[in-house]
């Protein structure tokens, strides 16, 4: 009799169990309370698995296999945690069930994701061709470029208009581009080092961009009582490896024992993702998940958080107002640039009025700098 098996009723562990019907060996009894209970496959390929049922321990078989995910599922239908699955469904879902059994999850499963480290990386801005210490322009005209094209979403072009009709500045258009793709490669860093610590409840979405024409996805972690970003990667796609690495850098300057909960909508790939750096987790605590769904409030989960969701909305149309301009980005260098340079903005010079008109990120080299392009120029020197 395998180790990991147990009576289903008193959990009278291996020894007091023995087959109840020869060499069939699918029926168990129990010695202690006589409890008969069948089994769903045959014990001699046990051996060959390496993982089990933690309510029943039986062995799991391969349900689905992908290229990032293998789910193993357990066939034991006397499971605990399947009876106890169907126990809770009521009357309506119980003839729901009949019909389209798919729709319910009742037996437990294991995802086992195949990540490689490299891929769970944050995206970050390209080494600029451009040296920002032996640019022809001043500091102070660096700045400036930085305050119009991101603290006030102007467009680049326009930039290099006021540059030249207003301060007498000759700049072109791509000039404002590449001083922003290089000033972006030095926030990245100073944005991940001067973040600081995070709230225990935390709200995360995702909102689209446009990159050549194509779909790609900008997830954004924000700090409930702070109010700052906490997490930004830019990916192709909305699935569960982009998840990842957002909630991990969300939850990467957390305190060892901070209970953790991260407030999302719907998607898939958050709940999964979250599954994944819980199994990475040894002593701390599991990173808890509240799901708010659709526009109203239909159950009592959506109503309880519906604020974050909230939150985490009202970030995306923030987002949406400073990269609107652009139309579009020609690369996806150019997409992670101003995402990075847009976050900067937001936790360490934009004004918040729930803040009492204070930045997320107050820091003291700042707080006497008077003029927007003079904290632009600051941040870039501590950045180098």
């Amino acid at each position: 009799m395998p180790e990991q098996v147990a009576c289903l009723c008193c959990r009278a562990p291996h020894d007091y169990l023995y087959f109840n019907d020869g060499k069939k060996r699918s029926q168990i009894r129990c010695k202690v309370c006589g409890h008969l209970f069948q089994v769903t496959h045959r014990f001699r390929n046990d051996r060959k698995s390496k993982l089990f049922c933690p309510h029943c321990g039986l062995a799991l078989f391969v349900w689905k296999s992908k290229t990032e995910v293998t789910i193993h599922k357990c066939s034991n239908d006397n499971c605990p945690h399947r009876l106890q699955a169907i126990a809770r469904l009521n009357p309506d879902e119980r003839v729901l069930m009949k019909e389209r059994s798919s729709q319910f999850k009742l037996t437990y499963q294991y995802r086992e994701y195949h990540f490689k480290i490299e891929e769970l990386d944050h995206s970050t801005p390209e080494k600029p061709t451009v040296d920002l210490t032996r640019i022809h322009n001043s500091e102070n005209v660096l700045g400036l470029i930085l305050a119009f094209y991101v603290s006030f979403a102007v467009p680049a072009r326009k930039t290099a208009a006021i540059l030249r009709d207003v301060f007498n500045v000759r700049v072109s258009y791509q000039t404002v581009l590449n001083y922003a793709a290089a000033a972006a490669f030095y926030c990245h860093r100073f944005n991940l080092k001067h973040k600081g610590g995070i709230d225990s409840v935390s709200a995360g979405d995702e909102t689209y961009i446009k990159v050549l024409g194509k779909h790609h996805y900008v997830f954004f972690f924000i700090s409930s009582q702070s109010l700052k970003i906490t997490a930004y990667h830019v990916a192709d796609n909305r699935g569960t490896l982009p998840a990842v690495v957002a909630m991990k850098e969300a939850t990467r300057t957390a305190a060892v024992d901070l209970n953790i909960i991260l407030v999302t909508d719907g998607n898939p790939s958050y709940p999964a993702g979250i599954h994944y750096l819980n199994s990475q987790k040894e002593d701390n605590p599991a990173i808890q998940h509240r799901k708010v769904i659709g526009l109203q409030n239909l159950d009592a989960e959506s109503t309880e958080w519906r604020a974050l969701k909230q939150l985490i909305e009202r970030l995306n149309r923030t987002f949406k107002y400073h990269v609107r301009p652009a139309a579009g980005f020609n690369s996806f260098n150019g997409a992670v640039a101003l995402t990075t340079l847009f976050v900067t903005h937001y936790n360490f010079l934009r004004p918040h009025m729930s803040l009492e008109y204070e930045p997320p990120v107050s820091l003291p080299e700042l707080q006497r700098i008077t003029t927007i392009q003079g904290k632009w120029t600051k941040i870039l020197s501590l950045a180098a």
